[in-house]
C-alpha cells in the first residue's frame, strides 16, 4: 500500500449509509466523542480543552461534599471528573479537571449564568429553583473536542465553552431582563470540603475586570492559583457573599460594606456575582486565564492567547489543534463504532499531563519558587502509577518531543523537592503520593533507551537511584533489606514489592546503556526480588511475613486486605513484565501456565471480592481479568510467551470489544489519564508494549484495517491488516517491509524509521 498521510477509512455502508470507500476530509474531530466515559463512576470530561491544555473547562452536575458526617462521603468518588451523566441538573462550569482519576481535586472558579432573583447557594438536584443550578437535557447538550453547548432549562439560557491552553472562553446567550447574573463561586471545587479553602483574594480592576487568587489544601495540600477574569460587556453592578466562619481577629475592614461594590475582597469562602441588562438573545462573552506564578501573569496569558473576543475563531483554533494531534495516526475501520473509539482513545490520551507554565515560560516548581522552563515545556499532573505502562510508550512514537518535556519535567521535580524524588503521583507543585512504585524511572528509562530524551543522561539515572534507595518511602528499606516488603509492615506488601522489581529492571536497562556496570548488577539483582514473593505451593504471588514465611489467612479472589493495591492476586500474580519466561516457568511451565491464563479471562469474580475497592467495578471485569484497572493490562499479551500465541490474538480482539464502546458508559473503568485509552490504541493497531524499558512491542489482532502514523521525523510507519474481519481475528503471517517476521513483537527502531507492517489474518487460529 502506498504510504499517505491520509488513508481511506472504510466503514459499512449500513452503518454510515454511504459509500464503502469514504475518504476521510482530515476533520477527524468528528468522530471525537467527550462524553464517552465511565457513567457509573462520574469520571467522563466533556468539556472544551486544547490538547494537554491547563485550562479544561467543563460542567459540573452536583457539590456533594468529601466529608460527610466526620467520614469520607463514598458518593462523592462518582464526582471525581465533575461531571455525573445521570446527574439531571449543572451547577456550573469550572476550570480545572482530572480525567478518569481515582481521586481528584481541582474544579476551580465557577461560574454560572442566571436570571431572575440572585440567588448565591447552589441549591440542590431534586430543587434547582433554590439555587443558581440549572435542570438540563442531553438532548439540548453537544460535546465536541474544543467545544461544550448546552441549554440551561432553568432560565433559558444557552452555555458555549472554548478554550485555549490557558484560557477558558465562555459566551452566554440571555433572554431579555433587567436581572440577569453571572456567579463566581469561589467556594467550589472537586473532593470539596469545609476546610479545603485556605485563602481566597478578588481584586476587581474596573467594571470588565478581575483579578485574584485561590489557595486550597486538598490532594495537593499547597495549591496555588491565580486568574484574570475580563467580560465583553461592563457590569452595572457586583457583590459578594462572604461565608468565611467569624475570626477572633479581624482587622478594621469592618468599617466597610463589602458585600456591594467593593473592589478587594479577600476570605476563604467567597461567591460573588456580576449584574447585567440583556437584550434578548444577547451574548455576553467571558474569558478566565489562569496563571500558576502570579495575576499579572494570567492577564498576561490572556492577552497573548485570546486577545480578542472571537468565539468562532478560538473555538477553530482550538479543534485545529485537535485535527493535527488526531492526524498523526489515520485509520480505516470496519465499523463506524470502532473509528469513534480510535479517536476519542487519541483524544483522551491527550488530556493529561497538562502544561503547568506560563506563556513567558515561568512555572512555580516544588519549592514554592518562580522557575522559568529553558528549553523544555513544563507539565504537571503524572498518574504514574497507570501511565507508564502504555500512555508513555505511546507518547514516544507519537510525540517524542511532548515526552521528552514531561522527562525533563519530572527532572525539574527531582530538583526542586526536598525528599529528593522523582514524581510519584504529582500536581500543580505538589507531590501527592498516591499509589505504589517509582514509576518515573520507567519512564525515563524508556525515553531514553528509545532516543526520545535529550537530556544529560546520567543526571536522569542518578535521580532514577537515588528514588529508588530513598528507605522512607512506602516499605523500600524493607525491600532493599530483605528482598521483599514484610507483610506486617505495609497494606500493599506484594505489589509494591512486584512494582519495585520491575522499576529496579528499568533502572538496570538504562544503567546497562550507559555502561554503569555498577549500577546494572546491583538493580538487575534487585529485580529479581518478585521471587521472593512467590508461593509454589499456591501458585500465588502471596503476603509474606518478617520470619520468612507466608501469611496463612489469604484469598486469592479477594481484592481488599490481601497486600495488593487494586487487585487481587490473580491479576497481579502475573505482574513480572520484565521476565515473563521465568515467572512461567517457576508457575509451572508453558503448558500450565496456558491453562492458568484462560481460566483468569473465563472464571467468575463474585461481586463481594472486589466490593471494598471503588476503583473497581463489574463493567471493568472479563471473568477474573480486570482490564478496568491497569495491572493487568499486559496480560492477555503474554500468551506470547508461551506456544499458543494465537491466544493473545483472540483474547485482545475479546476486550477491545468487550471493554470499548460509544456512550456515556463506554469505557469499562478510569481511564487514568489516558492510560487505558492508550491501551486501545496499542492494542487496536497490532501491538503493545509489554514491558517499557524494553524495545519491543509484542503483537496482538489489529482491530483496524489500515493506519498510518505520521512521526516527527518525517517518516511514514504504515499497518495495513489484510483479510479484516470481525471473524478472522488471527494473525496468520506479518510482513515488514515486504519481508516476513519469524517472531512475535516489532521494535521501536523499525517503526520509527519508517516502512509498512502487514498482517495477514485468518478465521482460525495458526498453531
Amino acid at each position: 500500500m502506498k504510504n499517505t498521510s491520509i488513508l481511506t477509512v472504510l466503514f459499512c455502508s449500513s452503518i454510515l449509509n454511504v459509500s464503502a470507500q469514504q475518504k476521510p476530509s482530515g476533520n477527524l474531530v468528528q468522530y471525537v466523542k467527550p462524553i464517552i466515559g465511565t457513567a457509573k463512576m462520574g469520571h467522563t470530561f466533556p468539556g472544551a480543552t486544547v490538547p494537554f491544555g491547563s485550562v479544561q473547562l467543563s460542567p459540573e452536575t452536583d457539590t456533594l461534599s468529601y466529608e460527610l458526617n466526620g467520614k469520607y462521603n463514598g458518593d462523592v468518588y462518582k464526582y471525581c471528573a465533575g461531571y455525573q451523566y445521570d446527574d439531571p441538573t449543572i451547577v456550573g462550569f469550572s476550570h480545572t479537571h482530572f480525567s478518569g482519576t481515582g481521586h481528584s481535586d481541582l474544579g476551580d472558579f465557577l461560574v454560572m449564568p442566571t436570571v431572575g432573583k440572585l440567588q448565591l447557594n447552589p441549591g440542590t438536584k431534586e430543587h434547582p429553583e433554590n439555587g443558581y443550578r440549572s435542570a438540563y437535557s442531553h438532548a439540548n447538550e453537544t460535546a465536541e473536542a474544543n467545544y461544550y453547548k448546552v441549554k440551561l432549562d432553568e432560565n433559558n439560557i444557552l452555555a458555549e465553552l472554548t478554550t485555549t491552553t490557558r484560557v477558558g472562553f465562555h459566551q452566554y446567550t440571555f433572554p431579555k431582563t433587567d436581572q440577569a447574573h453571572i456567579i463566581l463561586d469561589l467556594m467550589a471545587g472537586i473532593y470539596n470540603y469545609e476546610d479545603k479553602d485556605v485563602w481566597t483574594y478578588v481584586r476587581v480592576v474596573n467594571d470588565s475586570l478581575i483579578t485574584g487568587y485561590r489557595q486550597t489544601n486538598g490532594w495537593a495540600r499547597t495549591r496555588t492559583v491565580y486568574f484574570a477574569l475580563s467580560f465583553s460587556k461592563p457590569f452595572n453592578q457586583y457583590g459578594c457573599q462572604n461565608n468565611s466562619k467569624r475570626q477572633v481577629y479581624r482587622g478594621f475592614w469592618g468599617k466597610f460594606d463589602q458585600s456591594k461594590n467593593f473592589p478587594e475582597l479577600a476570605g476563604k469562602q467567597l461567591r460573588m456575582y456580576f449584574d447585567f441588562k440583556t437584550n434578548e438573545n444577547e451574548k455576553i462573552q467571558l474569558k478566565m486565564a489562569l496563571s500558576p506564578v502570579s495575576m499579572s501573569n494570567a492577564l498576561e496569558n490572556m492577552k497573548a492567547e485570546i486577545p480578542g473576543w472571537d468565539f468562532e475563531a478560538v473555538k477553530k483554533q482550538g479543534q485545529d489543534q485537535w485535527n493535527k494531534e488526531l492526524n498523526k495516526i489515520v485509520v480505516s475501520t470496519t465499523h463506524k463504532e470502532d473509528l469513534v473509539n480510535f479517536y476519542t482513545s487519541m483524544y483522551h490520551a491527550a488530556l493529561m499531563p497538562t502544561v503547568y507554565m506560563d506563556v513567558n515560560g515561568q512555572y512555580k516548581g516544588l519549592d514554592q519558587e518562580v522557575h522559568i522552563a529553558k528549553g523544555f515545556v513544563n507539565y504537571t499532573s503524572f498518574s504514574l502509577w497507570d501511565t507508564f505502562r502504555a500512555f508513555h510508550p505511546y507518547l514516544n512514537i507519537i510525540s517524542p518531543s511532548r515526552n521528552a518535556d514531561i522527562v525533563s519535567s519530572m527532572m525539574a521535580h527531582y530538583d526542586q523537592t526536598a525528599m529528593h524524588m522523582l514524581p510519584i503521583w504529582s500536581h500543580y507543585a505538589n507531590e501527592n503520593w498516591c499509589m505504589s512504585g517509582y514509576h518515573s524511572v520507567s519512564v525515563i528509562s524508556d525515553a531514553i533507551i528509545k532516543g526520545t530524551y535529550k537530556g544529560d543522561e546520567n543526571a536522569a539515572l542518578d535521580a532514577c537511584v537515588a528514588t529508588a534507595k530513598h528507605r522512607s518511602f512506602e516499605g523500600l528499606g524493607y525491600y532493599m533489606d530483605m528482598g521483599y516488603i514484610p507483610s506486617e509492615k505495609n497494606g500493599v506488601s506484594v505489589s509494591s514489592t512486584l512494582e519495585y522489581a520491575y522499576d529496579d529492571w528499568c533502572i538496570a536497562q538504562l544503567a546497562k546503556k550507559l555502561n554503569r556496570k555498577d549500577v546494572y548488577e546491583e538493580f538487575n539483582k534487585r529485580s529479581e526480588n518478585w521471587k521472593n514473593v512467590y508461593d509454589k505451593a499456591s501458585g500465588f504471588m502471596r503476603p509474606r511475613l518478617s520470619d520468612g514465611s507466608f501469611r496463612k489467612n489469604f484469598d486469592v479472589l479477594k481484592t481488599d486486605g490481601q497486600g495488593f493495591i487494586e487487585g487481587n492476586a490473580w491479576n497481579f500474580s502475573l505482574y513480572v513484565p520484565q521476565n515473563p519466561d521465568a515467572m512461567i516457568q517457576m508457575m509451572g511451565g508453558k503448558k500450565k501456565f496456558v491453562t492458568h491464563l484462560d481460566s483468569l479471562f473465563t472464571m467468575h469474580l463474585p461481586d463481594e471480592f472486589f466490593a471494598e475497592t471503588e476503583d473497581i467495578t463489574r463493567d471493568g471485569i472479563i471473568g477474573n481479568y480486570v482490564h478496568g484497572n491497569e495491572p493487568a493490562h499486559h496480560v492477555a499479551y503474554l500468551y506470547n510467551f508461551t506456544d499458543q500465541p494465537w491466544k493473545t490474538q483472540s483474547t485482545v480482539r475479546m476486550i477491545l470489544n468487550k471493554q470499548y464502546h460509544n456512550g456515556a458508559a463506554g469505557l469499562g473503568g478510569n481511564d487514568d489519564c489516558g492510560q487505558m485509552s492508550a491501551w486501545y490504541i496499542f492494542s487496536s493497531l497490532g501491538f503493545y508494549p509489554v514491558a517499557p524499558g524494553s524495545d519491543k512491542y509484542y503483537f496482538g489482532s489489529p482491530l483496524v484495517k489500515s493506519a498510518t502514523i505520521t512521526l516527527e521525523n518525517g517518516k511514514t510507519f504504515s499497518i495495513t491488516a489484510q483479510n479484516q474481519s470481525d471473524k478472522n481475528v488471527y494473525v496468520k503471517q506479518v510482513i515488514l517491509n515486504g519481508k516476513p517476521l519469524d517472531r512475535l513483537y516489532i521494535t521501536h527502531d523499525e517503526i520509527m524509521n519508517g516502512g509498512v507492517l502487514q498482517f495477514v489474518m485468518n478465521g482460525k487460529p495458526i498453531r
